[in-house]
């Protein structure tokens, strides 16, 4: 048996808050520190991919499965 003498309602109350961008870029709204500021994981720093040379090609084995 739960009490009903109360007075005030259980329901959460929702309110409408300003949207915190100043600008139209989604980076604005992270926070700045990890990765984001680690000049080498940037993804247009990267460098060309790695092409073995033809001895290392030579010595490896055939793949399993093509």
């Amino acid at each position: 048996s739960g009490t009903q003498g109360s007075s005030q309602s259980q329901d959460p109350t929702y309110s409408i808050l300003p949207h915190p961008a100043k600008t139209n870029d989604p980076a604005d709204l992270q926070p700045s520190g990890g990765l984001r500021n680690a000049g080498g994981m940037e993804a247009f720093h990267a460098r060309d991919p790695y092409v073995p040379s033809e001895e290392i090609k030579k010595s490896m084995p055939a793949p399993l499965a093509r």
